[in-house]
Order: C-alpha cells, then structure tokens, then sequence
C-alpha cells in the first residue's frame, strides 16, 4: 500500500475528529478484547472475546453498532471441556470460504491449558437475512494438561497458496502451534501434520500457572506480496498500567515456516520484529488481526488507555509496508477512535 494513502486516511480522521471533537471525546468507544473482522457486502463486522462471543456492525469502520452475540447460551460441550468455564468465549477468529462464514472460538480454564478450540458456520453475518443461523461444529482441536505443552486457544485459519488450509493457534506453553485442517475447515486433517511457529523459552519444571516468562500468544498470519507473515503478541494483558502487551512479526516463504524476523531470527528461537508498543498513554496494545479491504491494509487490535483506568478500546490502523515489513504510525493510538452507537 503506498504510504499516502495512511496519510490521507489519517488526515481525514483528523478532520472529521476537529469538526465534532466535543462530541467525539464524549462519546462512548467500543471496548473490546481479541478483535477480528469481517466484511459483507458494505457492512464490515467485528467480533471479539466475551459472553457468547459479542459482535457489532459498522459501515466506516468508526461507528459500531453492537449486534448482541454469537451464542445465546454456551456451547452444549464447553462444560464438559472445561468444568470451570465462566461463559466467556474466548478470541474468536472469523474467516470466509466456500459461502459460508466460519466463526473459530475458544473455551478455556483461565492460566491453564484445558481449553479447545470449536466453530461454529453461518451463511451470512446480517441478522435480517433469512439464511441467517449459526450451526455449531463442535471441537477442532482440544489441548489436556499433563498431555499437552501447548494451550488449544487463539485459532486462525488461513488457506496457502496451494489450496491448503491450516490453523495457528496457542498461548504461553510451547508457542504457536500450526495444524493442517481437512477442506472442510471443521477438522484436522489425517494424517495430522504439525508445526512450531514461533515460542519462548520456559524453564524446565515451570508450574503451568506460572507458565511466563513465555508470554507470547495470539497468532495471525497474512500473505502479502510474496511472503507469509506472521504476527503475535508478547507481554502480558489485561494488568492495566502493568500490561507489557505489545505486536511482533516475523516473514517467511512458506506457510509452515520458519519465519524469521528483520534480523534473521527465527521465531521459534524467541525472535520478532516489533510492530507496535505501548507508551504513557496507551500501556499495551495487541491481540491483534489484519485485512485486506480495497486497497489498504488494516491492522486491527486492542489497546488499554490509561485515561480510562487501562480500560481496553478497539483501535484499527492502516498498514504501511516498507522493505517488504509493516510499519504502523504510533499517532494512531491517539488519532483513531471507535464510537459506539445506538441501534435505531
């Protein structure tokens, strides 16, 4: 994406924001965990971590309307997975393939590693469309603890350039895991075939609730021009001022791996170019998802801003690509801010 267009984008925000700042400062912002989205037609939407998984509408990507849930309930195995899960579903992933929409979850014992993935399809996002129903599927993949040294959550699928579908997926534990699915993207694929992406190191006989130093979680990847990159999320989240949440990438030529950073570290060695930190205003920033909309590029993530006691606030940044890495104008932190609407 040539990087005028980040500036137009940016200037015209600015605009926009100077003409009703009175109103734009006093409005409500969208306060959300784990972001991904989606586009239909001319409404973009967005999902995110939260009761039965919490979605909201938008036709500019700056005012949202809140659409209610996924899920009015639980799913009906997510107890049996989990006998302590809360009713939060956790960092959704959205993808569209073959006409329908699969919508990947996870449901987990928060600090452990006893979760699963599941999803659930649907042949559209508007909930005033007949063809409107979500048909759960049930577990892709479900990780145990003393079984597993890796944690069954934050999934998200890609197809390669060959047609192939895989998910990333994990948190903390050892690192992001890539599996290959079946074409149905409901299914790991047989004969299984798994990959480590990227991971830190964590001391041997490290009790699974203290599972740092090895904070790192949340894998995406997106294919741009000739390579795969790779974008996770180090740190801790959620602690407020104490959030040391931040973004990082690495690139490779191939979906599997290994993807290396600017540096030629490869990230399941603990490397990882850093896309976007915090600072004094906004403490951490991350979980993040990226798109192709027309022709930009959209890093979508979340932010803890301090002015608001590090109260959490979706935020959506234009990529900038140079050198064949992505860059993101920290300015964005300040400049870009969600509104949360009324429904008429």
């Amino acid at each position: 994406m040539p990087k005028n267009n980040s500036v137009k984008w940016l200037s015209a925000l600015a605009i926009s924001a100077s003409v009703s700042l009175s109103s734009v400062a006093n409005a409500e912002q969208v306060s959300i965990h784990d972001p991904v989205m989606a586009k239909e037609g001319d409404t973009y939407y967005l999902f995110s971590t939260g009761p039965g998984i919490t979605f909201y509408s938008s036709d500019d990507m700056e005012n949202w309307q809140h659409e209610g849930r996924v899920f009015a309930g639980e799913p009906e195995w997510a107890k049996e997975v989990a006998p302590e899960f809360g009713g939060h579903l956790w960092a959704p992933d959205v993808f569209h393939h073959n006409d329908q929409y699969y919508l990947y979850y996870s449901v987990s014992q928060f600090g452990e590693n006893t979760s699963a993935i599941g999803v659930t399809v649907n042949k559209t996002l508007d909930q005033d469309s007949s063809e409107y129903e979500w048909e759960d599927k049930g577990i892709v993949v479900q990780s145990v603890p003393n079984r597993d040294l890796w944690n069954a959550i934050d999934p998200n699928i890609i197809i390669d350039d060959d047609g192939t579908p895989w998910m990333s997926f994990g948190s903390f534990w050892a690192g992001m895991k890539l599996v290959k699915m079946k074409d149905n993207l409901t299914e790991i694929a047989q004969p299984e075939e798994w990959y480590t992406l990227a991971k830190l190191d964590r001391p041997a006989f490290t009790p699974d609730a203290e599972a740092g130093p090895a904070e790192i979680e949340a894998p995406f990847i997106f294919k741009h021009n000739d390579y795969y990159y790779l974008f996770v999320s180090y740190g801790k989240c959620c602690r407020g001022a104490d959030s040391t949440y931040h973004m990082a990438v690495g690139r490779s030529k191939e979906v599997k791996g290994p993807y290396l950073d600017k540096d030629g570290v490869d990230m399941a060695k603990g490397g990882g170019s850093i896309v976007l930190k915090g600072n004094d205003e906004w403490y951490g920033v991350g979980h993040n998802s990226i798109y192709n909309f027309g022709d930009t590029d959209y890093l979508v993530f979340h932010a803890y801003e301090a002015a608001d006691n590090g109260l959490q606030k979706l935020k959506i940044a234009p990529v900038n690509w140079s050198d064949g890495w992505p860059e993101i104008d920290e300015s964005i932190l300040k400049e870009y801010q969600s509104k949360l609407i009324k429904k008429d």
